[in-house]
């Protein structure tokens, strides 16, 4: 991908692409029964980001070692549906493609808000490259519209069909108010829960009950323009160093991973 993948304020988008993932009742349910957010918080988004970096900027093994973590964390993510549980299996090609969107449109939105619109042929490679972690994910290869102009009718056309119920609504809820985890995770969430209702389309919003008032988006515009002033100047070693961090984190459990076999 373009370096601009490795840019750390996309991460700023990270608990909006979470909540467009849980508000697919299918991947709600399958979080809620197979995750944990309320002792291990940080998990999904760890996860993510180790994944979304393998694919983009790691080598062939990186690659397939997260591709094995995914798949074997997949495995029991299934449920025949019922007593009010929808049906889902993670190996779904149509959930993935709906993951490999929210991260895509969330990247893309956090990286406009902070830089301004995209080079158009930047974007367009940015968009193919979005779709091959679709495909690592398990996302059948085709299934990812043909072009940004598809993706856009594709996403005006998922984002009415989205619902939240009790279930799913709590698992959002354990997200944007952690009672474990670091404390300076529980220090920075009221701007992280910000910068989250910010970013979702209001439709989703409402569906997570989210209050959001005039006050709310004058922060929010605020902290978005102090962001785009101060960010684009910072040292690039800054800038990517979660990136940096979490191949480093990846390649460290692979050689222990070797070691603990050899």
């Amino acid at each position: 991908m373009p370096d601009l993948a490795a840019e750390a304020v996309l991460i700023a988008a990270g608990g909006r692409a979470i909540l467009l993932q849980l508000a697919d009742p299918a991947i709600g349910h399958g979080v809620a029964n197979h995750s944990d957010f309320r002792s291990r918080p940080l998990d999904r988004l760890h996860g993510t980001l180790t994944f979304a970096y393998a694919v983009a900027f790691g080598t062939d093994e990186d690659i397939r070692e997260v591709t094995r973590r995914v798949n074997r964390a997949h495995v029991p993510v299934q449920h025949p549906g019922g007593n009010d549980s929808p049906a889902y299996n993670a190996f779904d090609p149509q959930l993935q493609l709906w993951v490999a969107a929210t991260l895509y449109d969330s990247a893309v939105t956090a990286h406009q808000a902070v830089f301004g619109p995209m080079d158009p042929g930047i974007a367009d490679e940015l968009y193919r490259e979005y779709g091959r972690l679709g495909e690592v994910l398990q996302m059948t290869s085709g299934l990812w519209p043909e072009d940004r102009a598809a993706f856009a009718r594709y996403w005006a056309e998922r984002i009415p069909q989205l619902q939240t119920d009790a279930v799913t609504r709590a698992v959002a809820r354990q997200l944007l108010y952690p009672t474990s985890g670091p404390l300076a995770l529980r220090v920075a969430m009221p701007l992280a829960r910000l910068m989250t209702a910010g970013f979702l389309p209001a439709p989703v919003r409402e569906l997570f009950e989210l209050r959001w008032t005039v006050r709310d988006q004058s922060r929010f515009m605020r902290v978005l323009r102090l962001t785009a002033l101060v960010y684009p100047r910072l040292p690039r070693r800054v800038r990517h160093w979660p990136k940096n961090h979490y191949l480093r984190a990846l390649r460290r459990s692979i050689d222990a991973r070797a070691d603990v076999v050899g």
